[in-house]
């Protein structure tokens, strides 16, 4: 059996003026694999619909709400039906609409961070395990081809026994009160309604939980989290740092903040073992330094053709011909949509190709959300995770 047509998705959220929206709608047709078919994609129905027109939806395709969306594609023939709903609303929404598709038997793609409480998480872990559905959560940083030899180069044991972990993630944007300026997405973000518990660190901070647990592999143990709210009247955190204690005996700090004005997006990953050290700037995101303990620095650039497998796989273009954010989260959607062909055909797929992070993943990084804040209000020095 074979599944060769395109893959047809339906977006809930990500309409007119939303950010991550368009970009994910940029990454799903960088590759030629899907078509973006089906929407509800504001929580306002005049502007979901004028937002679908505006994108060329069909107009028995363009709906004003999600549950409309999903009532009119279980009416739809199996073969028309759309094959995943990609959902890049704020988070407040993410579980109810994530939940009500699985149990529908439809695939998911969600934004992150996963949803707003553990409960949520392990109760979405479930249905998932429960429908056989895929389920995909865009912690697009992990489809960097030079993340993905981090990966191999910690994994494989070039850096023998890992001893540090280090994320920085610093941006500028929320340095002086835009929220009360009209800024759409700073509005969402820091009100706990639809934000949810944390501001910045569930925003950047669950990335930079992620990428370390991807790169790594290593198990958080305990953490000593220190959140701040610098703007005035905010009532969740605009700026955030973490000490981290691994299972291995290994150390870890995160960094995440959004009030260091003049930064943009400035992600940075450090991982020193016994045998050397691992460097990577998303800013500058087709070079990883690796400085072994006995012998020069390298620095490794993509498309090289020394490079793993994966790392080789996650590139479009020849070495010296930057790639970037747009195609990291298109390599996000290339790995659940290898997961969805594998799982019409019936067989499994290839761990190569569907390489994208789950929902377990995502509701880790819920799980290590609520501990950061139960760390931060808490009068111990250290929180077990477990």
């Amino acid at each position: 059996m074979t599944f060769d047509r395109k893959l047809r998705c339906a977006m809930v959220g990500g309409g007119r003026d939303a950010f991550i929206g368009a970009v994910h709608r940029k990454a799903m047709a960088l590759d030629g694999e899907i078509d973006f078919v089906a929407g509800a994609l504001s929580s306002d129905p005049e502007k979901a619909r004028a937002s679908g027109r505006e994108l060329g939806l069909a107009d028995g395709r363009n709906h004003g709400d999600w549950q409309s969306l999903l009532v009119d594609e279980l009416k739809r023939p199996p073969e028309e039906r759309i094959d995943f709903v990609s959902i890049v609303t704020p988070n407040h929404l993410h579980y109810p609409v994530a939940a009500a598709f699985v149990e529908a038997g439809f695939h998911v793609v969600c934004d992150k961070p996963l949803v707003n409480s553990s409960a949520e998480a392990d109760a979405l872990v479930q249905a998932v395990a429960k429908s056989g559905t895929v389920f995909g959560v865009t912690y697009n940083y992990t489809g960097y081809p030079m993340v993905r030899e981090a990966r191999h180069l910690v994994r494989s044991g070039v850096l023998g026994e890992v001893r540090k972990v280090t994320v920085e993630y610093n941006q500028g944007w929320l340095a002086t009160g835009v929220e009360g300026q009209g800024n759409k997405q700073a509005g969402w973000r820091m009100d706990p309604a639809r934000g949810g518990r944390v501001g910045t660190m569930g925003d950047i901070g669950s990335h930079a939980e992620n990428l370390a647990a991807t790169v790594t592999g290593l198990t958080l143990e305990s953490i000593c989290a220190d959140l701040t709210a610098f703007g005035q009247g905010r009532q969740l955190d605009d700026d955030g740092h973490l000490l981290l204690r691994y299972s291995n005996g290994a150390r870890g700090v995160i960094i995440a903040s959004q009030v260091a004005a003049g930064l943009e997006n400035d992600l940075r990953l450090q991982v020193s073992g016994t045998l050397g050290t691992i460097s990577w700037r998303q800013e500058d995101p087709n070079q990883l330094v690796h400085s072994p303990l006995d012998g020069p620095r390298k620095i490794l650039t993509r498309g090289s053709p020394w490079l793993c497998e994966s790392a080789r796989r996650a590139s479009r273009l020849p070495a010296g011909h930057p790639e970037s954010f747009i195609e990291a989260f298109a390599n996000i959607y290339l790995g659940v949509a290898a997961d969805i062909r594998a799982h019409a055909t019936g067989r499994p797929a290839d761990a190569l190709a569907a390489d994208y992070p789950r929902v377990a993943e995502g509701a880790r990084g819920v799980h290590f959300i609520e501990k950061v804040v139960e760390s931060a209000n808490s009068e111990c020095k250290w929180t077990d995770v477990g």
